[in-house]
């Protein structure tokens, strides 16, 4: 009797394992268990067999529950409300340490000669060394109130830490709306760079490649769900040829890789997947507090200088960008423009010293922005994190790039643009171009610069802003919306054709004048500004 009822309950255990969808591995362990009933009934009391047989019958049931509970994603506030992930939340690869951690902490140094000491600013999660204050700013510009020493080239790594702290990460791949990939590509471009075949360059993307695709995350959409970031320029990704060796690797166009999102400090804009994202800037908010405080901050700066320009001469590079020279001509003839010229060598620490740099941008009410060796500069962010108007001299240098981070439909909301060839060719005087905007004008396209100093930052990514989107809160809405665009069968790229203004840009904003006269030119620029006041 006591074996005839061991087989039923067993019977029954094994039978509703079945039916709840158990794997093999629990239908396997509940019918071990069956047996183990069985060998008890012959040998154990029947008080025994009783306990037994409830403790086996409650191990399954917190089984079978807690499975469920555990391959659940959508969570419940006890309200019966929608789960606040539901369609953002992204699935984060654990790669081979090769792909990312071992590229820094063996082979940074590689770097050094050419981009300073990187391994020293990949402390604090990437963000460099705290700023520590000089008694100039009343403690404002200090590690303690955010402020660090940020390399320009150390996105991969901010990016990262920041994902680590992600709301809705998840385990659970199936469900994820996006994979993230944290493969380390801008510093396995410097590591390679100098002294190596363009093999040697793109073994890492190869790999990488390779190593994705034989994962059951890529076969839902080829890969065209996964993203990752490549902190630096996506000219330094996609090699113009490989007859010799070129500049760069080839990560952007290896087959495989470009299905991928991939975010870079600069989009090529050839109809790929490369979609530009801010620059770092030094200051790294921890609270949305922080960030507050520094828009009340610049929005009170008494501006003492109409004008200003950070950066060094940049007279070898390609002249459809080449304007740099003329603008600091005319920065250091005019009595209105404040300048730190700058050295492009490692010991210099002119253009290096972040107080320096922002104390002059919080003075100014224009920051000069001219392409120096591609269309776009880190100075952009900086001076409009001090509140200081970027003036633009190439449709690059933002209006194409940044698609998520910056207004799409009026850029003269808050920029200024003069064409680099009426620069060039001598036609416009920068000041008057500037002068001629009201007072009152002058004033809006401060606040919509301050509007947007939010979402050109990335935050600490010890800390979490509570209401504010940060760059990267933004980038991944940008790559979500991306996603579920592609999924609806959309053709989607990171811009659109390079040979067409865009939409909205007056391709001549108050700055292609007649030549012949600086009346004629002057009264042109009024009439412009005055029409827009």
């Amino acid at each position: 009797m006591q074996l005839s009822v061991a087989n039923s309950i067993v019977h029954l255990l094994v039978k509703s394992g079945r039916k709840s969808g158990g794997s093999a591995r629990s239908r396997r362990a509940v019918e071990v268990k069956g047996i183990e009933i069985k060998a008890a009934a012959k040998v154990l009391p029947p008080p025994t067999i009783i306990a037994a047989l409830a403790l086996a019958a409650w191990t399954f049931f917190l089984y079978v529950h807690f499975s469920v509970i555990t391959g659940t994603v959508e969570v419940s506030n006890g309200e019966g409300l929608a789960d606040p992930c539901r369609g953002r939340y992204i699935y984060m690869h654990d790669l081979p340490p090769r792909f990312n951690a071992d590229i820094i902490h063996n082979d940074c140094r590689n770097t050094e000669g050419h981009w300073g000491d990187i391994c020293a600013s990949l402390s604090n999660g990437g963000l460099g060394r705290p700023l520590a204050g000089d008694g100039t700013d009343d403690g404002v510009i200090t590690g303690g109130a955010g402020w660090y020493g940020t390399h320009q080239f150390v996105l991969d790594a901010i990016f990262h830490n920041r994902m680590r702290q992600y709301e809705c990460l998840t385990n659970h791949s199936a469900v994820a709306s996006a994979v993230f990939v944290p493969f380390y590509a801008g510093f396995d471009f410097a590591r390679y760079h100098w002294g190596f075949d363009n093999a040697t360059r793109d073994a890492a993307s190869v790999d990488l490649t390779r190593w994705l695709m034989a994962r059951p995350q890529w076969q839902r959409m080829g890969g065209r769900d996964h993203f990752l970031v490549a902190g630096r320029t996506g000219w330094d990704f996609r090699r113009v040829s490989n007859l010799g060796a070129d500049w760069g690797n080839d990560l952007l166009v290896i087959p495989g890789a470009r299905n991928m999102s991939v975010l870079v400090l600069e989009s090529t804009l050839k109809r790929g997947t490369d979609f530009s994202v801010p620059y770092p800037t030094y200051f790294h908010p921890r609270s949305d507090a922080d960030v507050l405080r520094w828009q009340d901050r610049v929005r009170g700066q008494r501006r003492t200088w109409l004008m200003a320009f950070v950066g060094a001469p940049r007279p070898d590079v390609q002249m459809s960008i080449r304007v740099r020279d003329h603008v600091i001509t005319q920065c250091k003839a005019s009595g209105a423009c404040a300048m730190l010229s700058c050295v492009r060598t490692p010991s210099s620490t002119q253009c290096h010293t972040p107080a320096n740099i922002m104390r002059l941008f919080q003075k100014a009410t224009f920051c000069l922005q001219p392409p120096g060796d591609s269309p776009t500069r880190r100075s952009v962010f900086d001076s409009m994190v001090a509140g200081c108007i970027p003036v633009f001299f190439h449709t690059g240098s933002a209006y194409k790039q940044y698609p998520w981070h910056l207004p799409k439909d009026d850029h003269l909301k808050y920029s200024v643009y003069i064409p680099t060839v009426d620069v060039r060719q001598r036609n416009v005087s920068i000041e008057a171009v500037l002068r001629a905007i009201p007072p009152a004008t002058v004033v809006r396209m401060r606040e919509e610069v301050i509007r947007l100093i939010p979402s050109l930052l990335y935050a600490d990514p010890r800390s979490k802003l509570e209401t504010l989107k940060d760059a990267v809160d933004v980038a991944v809405d940008g790559i979500l919306d991306t996603v579920a665009r592609i999924k609806n069968g959309e053709d989607v790229n990171c811009g659109g054709p390079v040979d067409k203004d865009p939409p909205n840009l007056f391709a001549s904003t108050a700055s292609r004048f007649f030549p012949e006269g600086y009346g004629k030119q002057l009264a042109s620029s009024v009439s412009f500004w005055q029409s827009r006041s």
